[in-house]
Order: structure tokens, then C-alpha cells, then sequence
């Protein structure tokens, strides 16, 4: 699902809390462009009746001048230079994350079946903890985002196993499902055809809160021995319940995409790519696991 992180940072977010954030900091109002800073610290506006013009070098100050000449004369800085989050950083961290899901993953894969039984539980359960540590955190932290990734990696590794050997080739199919859904979610985001809207992000929260709600009911209905299987999630009733969740995965990723946009426009520090990749990451893995269920009820999981 998505980061939480995004809704309340002052970087990412637009919520109450990160408003106020952003005022402490000083960061300019959503969608403004700060200035970036220069040799000489940031912009500010002079005050009324005073120069804009840098103060001329007194003679006898060569090296000043110098150093004024040049200023004037290099180029303006990257933001990369600045130490600030990039696309190509975030891109890059999202392919880091992924990376280690699938090679842990595949190490869970060919695990004897006894071993990999263990590997998914240990899995599921570390990756739910650090995925909500590294979601509610106030700062990020690298070791913890790279520890989700290697839970999740034992745990999708494991199960994907057992569907595969369930129904061949439903892993492929499912992966290159979550792909188009990624790759249709960017287009439409970066063409402008879908926007986060204050009430588009409204609908997807309360949305992601009740099934939220169902996904804890149904486990605690299926371990409990109440229902057998899947629980609610089989049949006719899983595959609309399915198609749902992956709806709304998809929606969640315009969030996401909006709070990467919202970060790099503000400045963002660069350590904070690992945070938006955290936050794809997270949305892929369900969206992952959502198509799975579904290609598996169509292939005959009643």
C-alpha cells in the first residue's frame, strides 16, 4: 500500500502536519520551486530602496574579485550537486530495492519445501513490522528500508514457489501484470489525464482503511478455522474483491507519483529517494500479490 510517510512529510505531503512542517523549515508553498542556494547562501529579497548588485571588491582585494568572476561565471548547480532528491536517485533506489527482492527472493525460491514453509512466515512477518517502522518513522533510515526488502524478498520468493508449482507459469504472468499497471499509471499520471487531487487522495485513504479492515478481518477469520481456504478471497466474491484491490493499487501509485513530483520540487534531501523508493516498493508488492490471487482464481482456485 502506499507510504504513509508521503502524507505527512514536509517534503512529500500536503497534509495539516506537513504544512506546519514546511513553515518551521522554511521550505517555499507546494508546488513552488525553491531557489537554489549559491555561493554565497540563498536569495532573499533586499529590502526596499536597497541594491540588488553584490558589493564591488574594494581595491586590493584581487582574490575577492576573483572569486566574484568566478561565481559569475560557473554554471548554475545540479540539484545533485546540492545534495538534493532527484528522479534518477529515486529511480535508481526503487531498481536497488527491487533488485533485492528478487534475488533473496530467488534464493527462497529454490529452497527445499519445509525450509521455504518457515522463510514465508519469517518473511511475511518482518516485512509487515519494518513496513510499518519504515512507513511511521520520522527519519529515514537505510538499513531498515533494505531490511523490508530482504523480508519481503523471503516472502514473495516462497509463496510465489508454491503458486508456481500450483499453476505453471502464473509468477511471469503476474509479473508482467503489475508491470502494465505501472507503466499504464505513469503514462496517465505524466500526460496529466489523472491527478491527486485533495479529493481523489480522500477517496483512495478512506478507501485503502476499509480494506484495510476486511484483509484483518478475513486473516483472523481463516486462522481462526472460521472459514477454510482463502477465506472471503476465493471464488467469484475473491476475484471482485481482487480486481478492487488492484484498482485501487493503481490509484495509490498517482499518489505516490504526486508525492515523488511534490519532493523533488521542494528540495528535498537526498537521502529521502530512499523513502519514495520504500513507498513504491511497498505499492508493487501488493499490487504483486493482489494479480497473483486473481490469475489464480481464474485458473481454477475455487
Amino acid at each position: 500500500m502506499s507510504n504513509p510517510y508521503f502524507t505527512n512529510d514536509p517534503y512529500f505531503g500536503d497534509s495539516e502536519s506537513a504544512r506546519k512542517e514546511r513553515q518551521k523549515l522554511g521550505l517555499t508553498p507546494a508546488g513552488a520551486s525553491a531557489a537554489p542556494a549559491g555561493p554565497y547562501g540563498s536569495y532573499q529579497q533586499p529590502a526596499s530602496g536597497t541594491s540588488t548588485l553584490p558589493p564591488i571588491p574594494q581595491a586590493g582585494a584581487p582574490a575577492q574579485m576573483d572569486a566574484l568572476e568566478h561565481a559569475y561565471a560557473a554554471p548554475a548547480a545540479t540539484a545533485y550537486e546540492t545534495g538534493r532528491m532527484t528522479y534518477d536517485d529515486v529511480i535508481m533506489k526503487t531498481g536497488i530495492l527491487l533488485g533485492v527482492i528478487v534475488l533473496v527472493g530467488a534464493l527462497a525460491w529454490v529452497a527445499p519445501p519445509g525450509i521455504q514453509q518457515m522463510l514465508m512466515i519469517v518473511g511475511l512477518i518482518g516485512g509487515l513490522v519494518l513496513g510499518l517502522v519504515n512507513s511511521f518513522r520520522k527519519k529515514v533510515s537505510v538499513p531498515l528500508i533494505l531490511g523490508y526488502a530482504v523480508f519481503e524478498g523471503l516472502f514473495l520468493g516462497a509463496i510465489s514457489s508454491w503458486f508456481e508449482g500450483q499453476w505453471s507459469g502464473i509468477v511471469m504472468q503476474a509479473i508482467l501484470g503489475t508491470l502494465a499497471v505501472f507503466a499504464t499509471m505513469l503514462v496517465l499520471f505524466r500526460s496529466g489525464k489523472v491527478r491527486n487531487t485533495p479529493k481523489f487522495q480522500r477517496i483512495v485513504m478512506l478507501a485503502l482503511v476499509g480494506y484495510a479492515v476486511f484483509a484483518l478481518v478475513n486473516l483472523v477469520l481463516v486462522w481462526t478455522g472460521v472459514m477454510g481456504g482463502w477465506g472471503m478471497r476465493s471464488g467469484g466474491l475473491g476475484l471482485l474483491i481482487g480486481a478492487a484491490a488492484v484498482v485501487l493499487a493503481a490509484a495509490t501509485l498517482v499518489i505516490d507519483f504526486d508525492s515523488i513530483q511534490q519532493g523533488v520540487r521542494r528540495g528535498a534531501p537526498a537521502q529521502y529517494s530512499w523513502a519514495a523508493a520504500f513507498g513504491l516498493a511497498v505499492t508493487l508488492v501488493w499490487m504483486y500479490l493482489e494479480i497473483l490471487r486473481i490469475l489464480a482464481i481464474l485458473r481454477g482456485d475455487n
